[in-house]
């Protein structure tokens, strides 16, 4: 009779051992499962379109435009003619190194008198600059950037100037 017993105590607990292996192989799956579920990771900040609709080009100044989108991520680099507002969204998938899936720039320019000229949003789709939505005022005064110049003076340039001939 105590063979029975320990026949029978055994095969329960073989039963408790494959329960608790089975248990142990579905809490792993799940936990594998949801280690390669992405996770997003935002940046910056942007104002909505309900803000921007606030904003009145060639009425308001800068610190109204503070005052009703909040302060910018950064200001113009050499002269502070606009006002910069980006975000981005990042995407984390397990080990892998996080892949900006999103980005948005919020250009707010000013002219001479501190007053809104252009907004503009720019985005950015297959590593292209695109433009999103643009508010101008246009002054029929053409912008020459930095390259636009340098390629301009490509016809205008004398040697002899450098040599110091007269």
């Amino acid at each position: 009779m105590g063979g029975a017993v320990m026949e029978r105590n055994g095969l329960r607990l073989r039963q408790y051992a494959g329960r608790g292996l089975r248990l142990c192989v579905v809490v792993a799956g799940i936990a594998a499962m949801s280690a390669c579920t992405p996770l997003f990771r935002n940046h910056g900040y942007m104002p909505t379109e309900t803000e921007l609709a606030a904003l009145s080009v060639g009425a308001d100044t800068r610190e109204s435009v503070i005052e009703k989108v909040g302060a910018p991520t950064a200001e113009g680099v050499l002269t502070e003619t606009a006002y910069y507002y980006v975000s981005s969204r990042f995407r984390h998938y397990g080990p892998l190194e996080p892949v900006e899936i999103d980005r948005q720039v919020l250009a707010i320019s000013f002219d001479a008198q501190g007053r809104v000229r252009n907004i503009e949003r720019f985005g950015l789709a297959e590593g292209r600059v695109v433009a999103l939505s643009r508010r101008v005022t246009d002054d029929n005064i053409p912008d020459v950037s930095f390259i636009g110049q340098l390629i301009g003076n490509i016809g205008n340039f004398d040697p002899s100037l450098l040599i110091g001939e007269d």
